[in-house]
């Protein structure tokens, strides 16, 4: 078994491109490569790793289908960002019926800190009582309210975080977490349903209460699977839908 092998220590039968996987995972996870700049050659990472240039080359395919990492043609292989413009709206599905999603207009109604709420708490795994960041906002398509969003963050990893701050920042917000408080959303888990829009909710989407709505709660996970962000966000579907892919 290579050196590599040995340092992954993962079990024996794992593929060797799976153990390079782990171990440029890790590095990543370190921040030894940051968000937008590039990784080493595949050469120097096959020198690095004591294997094949192929094993690692497969290795980095697995990472970019994950959206981990970004070809760039002729210029290299780089971490990804939520700053790129083809990566910042990953985890939003929701398409208008006319064409393509252009830029959401935000507005922040509230950014507080509070004692986590019980349910909060188990989903971002952290004890009940401990301190939470709670954003609300509004995001607006042509200047019409679409989609409410209530996001919890544990507040350990996100100390500093204002309503200000939020509102200053000209990109996603998954990029601000990333380049301010070194938070990386790499993958989300979501559960959808259908929901009567209530007094308060229908007012901040300027709709009639009871008017339909899509109900998207969702678990954001950096690396090692942990949970750094919990989000319900209220969509108006009037003029959208929800578009996923599936393979």
């Amino acid at each position: 078994m290579p050196a590599a092998g040995a340092e992954a220590g993962g079990p024996a039968f794992s593929p060797l491109y799976q153990q390079i996987k782990v171990l440029i995972t890790r590095s990543l996870q370190a921040g030894e490569w940051r968000p937008g700049e590039a990784i080493p050659s595949e050469v120097d990472l096959a020198a690095r790793f004591r294997v094949s240039q192929g094993t690692v080359r497969k290795a980095i395919d697995e990472l970019a289908a994950e959206n981990l990492l970004v070809r760039r043609q002729g210029k290299g292989t780089f971490v990804a960002t939520h700053s790129e413009e083809k990566i910042q709206y990953r985890f939003l599905r929701l398409m208008p019926d006319d064409g393509e999603l252009v830029s959401a207009q935000r507005r922040f109604i509230d950014c507080r800190r509070l004692r986590a709420p019980a349910e909060v708490a188990r989903a971002l795994q952290i004890r009940a009582g401990d301190t939470v960041v709670q954003v609300r906002r509004v995001l607006s398509f042509h200047e019409r309210p679409v989609i409410l969003d209530d996001i919890w963050l544990p507040g350990q990893e996100f100390k500093g975080l204002t309503a200000e701050r939020l509102s200053d920042y000209r990109g996603p917000m998954y990029a601000l977490f990333e380049a301010e408080f070194g938070v990386r959303m790499i993958r989300a888990e979501e559960k959808l349903r259908a929901v009567a829009a209530e007094e308060g909710s229908a007012e901040l989407l300027a709709v009639a209460p009871g008017h339909p709505l899509l109900s998207v709660e969702r678990l954001s996970l950096t690396y090692g699977d942990k949970p750094v962000e919990f989000r319900r966000g209220l969509y108006n579907t009037a003029a959208h839908y929800y578009r996923n892919e599936l393979s």
